[in-house]
């Protein structure tokens, strides 16, 4: 992993004129350019130095916004969902949004799905996922884990070069997560290229979202007509009443969000231990294990850096800022994770020393909108099977490029690495092998 340079990025400010119902934004940080996407450490440490815990930000478009970058004001804008709510509705910016614009996709509108609604409605939605979720068999999900890894595997194991990133650590979640919400492996693989598309965010995002859904009614469709053992027929038989839109809804959201996520987090995972010497060795002598590269990547690297977001229900005060009612707040979940205040109390020291098996980050959120529980356990024992297989497959992986030629996802939002090119021994497929 790469650690924090000493040099401090240059920040943008924001336009003299941000629009109108902006808060007091003077000196605003944009979000974007190649300080996030090469160090975001040193980012986070100058926002703190100029504006503390809360930072007044400027999204593309001139939008201001406030990103929440202390540990202890994080938890506390998660764990108030009277004054700060997931509700989009309330932000004062709509006025000003174009249909066009760019993160709508993320920020969302407000939909009757468990990521976009609020309150009552957002738990009716938990009351039907979450056990929906939660019924899935960890040895099962393991077991899909392990035969699709070992599918991707044999793809490029005879090849001796691979990119983990294209070849592995992306198709891996989603193929999981497909067979998980009750597709056919033969719809699979277009499942996984419409989150591709997606992700992107290109010209072929909006055909995705609309193949995305089409996949996804007709799984319902199919599912109301012959249940099965998956996540969507136990969706369908929550005794509440949903309709299809929601049930639809759900379902890309749920598949969605533990893509990218997910493939971030192997992908962080294998970096680190393929570019970390000192971590390499540890892992070599049996002192460090992939439990523990994969937690430090959620306490160092985590793949959902900035997560949007809630929004002021009225006018208040937040690490020494004044919040206007509507105002956006922005989850600095990977500058949190990293706060010097809250990383004193855990190790002594003000550094960024390894965290073993601490899992206080906030990785996954906190608060009644975090990660569902069921969610995380899927996503780590995908993550954690995928790495295993790998390895066990290819032992003798190594990087195949210099570090310093790896290449980081242009995004303040999201943390991960847009290919990871190896070298290997070559190796006999599982067909082969029997």
């Amino acid at each position: 992993m790469t650690r924090p340079s000493s040099a401090e990025p240059a920040l943008s400010t924001a336009p003299q004129s941000p629009p109108p119902g902006c808060p007091a934004h003077a000196g605003a940080v944009q979000l974007g350019g190649t300080g996030f996407q090469t160090d975001p450490h040193a980012a986070y440490r100058a926002m703190r130095r100029d504006h503390g815990s809360v930072v007044p930000v400027e999204l593309p478009g001139g939008f201001p916004a406030w990103l929440v970058i202390g540990y202890r004001e994080l938890h506390q804008v998660t764990s108030d969902g009277e004054l700060f709510p997931r509700d989009v509705g309330l932000w004062n910016q709509w006025p000003h949004i174009p249909e066009d614009w760019p993160l709508l996709p993320m920020v969302g509108r407000p939909l009757p799905s468990i990521y976009f609604s609020a309150g009552d409605e957002h738990r009716r939605h938990v009351r039907m996922v979450g056990p929906a979720l939660e019924g899935a068999d960890p040895f099962e999900i393991r077991s899909h884990c392990e035969q699709l890894a070992d599918r991707l595997i044999d793809a490029v194991c005879s090849r001796g070069t691979a990119d983990l990133v294209a070849d592995f650590c992306e198709p891996l979640p989603v193929l999981v997560l497909a067979r998980l919400v009750g597709f056919p492996d033969d719809e699979g693989g277009d499942i996984a290229q419409v989150l591709k598309d997606l992700a992107d965010g290109g010209p072929d995002a909006q055909s995705a979202h609309q193949r995305f859904g089409e996949h996804m009614a007709r799984l319902v469709a199919a599912k109301r007509a012959e249940p099965g053992d998956d996540v969507t027929s136990r969706m369908l038989a929550c005794p509440e009443a949903f309709t299809d839109e929601e049930y639809m809804l759900d379902l890309m959201a749920i598949t969605a969000a533990g893509h990218l996520t997910t493939a971030d987090w192997v992908s962080n995972s294998l970096r680190l231990m393929l570019t970390e010497d000192e971590f390499a060795d540890s892992m070599a002598r049996g002192r460090r294990s992939i439990g523990e590269a994969m937690n430090e990547v959620l306490w160092e690297d985590t793949p959902t850096q900035i997560l949007a977001g809630r929004w002021a229900v009225r006018d208040t005060q937040l690490g020494g800022q004044r919040i206007r009612a509507g105002d956006m707040l922005l989850l600095g979940l990977g500058a949190a994770n990293t706060d010097p205040l809250i990383r004193q109390n855990m190790s002594g020291t003000g550094g960024a020393a390894s965290q073993g098996g601490n899992g206080a980050h906030l990785a996954f959120s906190h608060g009644e909108y975090r990660c569902p529980f069921p969610a995380q356990e899927i996503a780590e024992i995908i993550a954690r099977t995928g790495i295993e297989v790998l390895l066990d497959r290819l032992p003798d992986l190594q990087l195949a490029v210099p570090v310093g030629d790896l290449v980081r996802r242009p995004s303040a939002f999201l943390r991960g690495t847009t290919s990871l090119p190896v070298r290997f021994t070559p190796v006999r497929t599982t067909g082969d092998l029997s």
